[in-house]
């Protein structure tokens, strides 16, 4: 399922040791544990990626760039339910698969805003990255490009933070309820 087309040897290492994340997480393990359950040496993971830290922040690119390959296939009925996507998507992040992930994107997110060398190679794109695909989709619901990218941003920082509040806080219901109450406002301006 979460597998994408490797062609390097360094892509298909870093598909296994992302699978490994999704099923076991890896932020508390080290590299030697990390490497034996994607089937390789720790020193063939410091060849490719240098350290387990930038090993880290490959694995959070890798997995934000398979969500937004997943949001792009979701196709929305222009005429249907706005709302539905929006439901889908965050049915899908709320996942307990993804909990540890996302735990892992919130401390290495936090570690390169506080400056720490090995964490800012994630900075780049961590927000506009997302900003381009969720353009697309809500321009071809019929928003002008200017208002689009405004809500894309909305849309990024919405979702992000209420994913930090239930790794936070656990409080499922109410965040759920939260983003339902974003979905339809959101929906009621792409309507609009």
């Amino acid at each position: 399922m979460w597998y994408m087309t490797a062609s390097t040897p360094k892509e298909r290492l870093l598909d296994a040791v992302v699978e490994s994340a999704l099923t076991d997480g890896i932020a508390d393990k080290s590299l030697r544990a990390i490497a034996a359950a994607a089937g390789t040496s720790h020193r063939m993971l410091i060849h490719h990626f240098g350290s387990k830290e930038g090993l880290l922040v490959e694995v959070i690119r890798a997995v934000e760039a398979r969500q937004r390959a997943l949001l792009a296939e979701w196709r929305v009925d222009p005429n249907g339910p706005l709302e539905e996507l929006g439901r889908a998507f965050w049915s899908h992040l709320r996942d307990p698969a993804l909990a540890p992930q996302e735990r892992l994107f919130f401390e290495v997110y936090g570690q390169a805003l506080q400056g720490r060398e090995w964490a800012k190679p994630l900075l780049p794109g961590v927000v506009d990255d997302w900003i381009g695909p969720l353009v697309a989709l809500f321009t071809a619901l019929g928003e002008s490009p200017a208002a689009a990218r405004v809500d894309a941003r909305l849309a990024v920082a919405v979702t992000r933070g209420l994913l930090l509040d239930v790794l936070a806080t656990g409080s499922s219901a109410e965040t759920d309820a939260a983003m339902e109450r974003f979905t339809q406002l959101l929906a009621a301006q792409l309507n609009g």
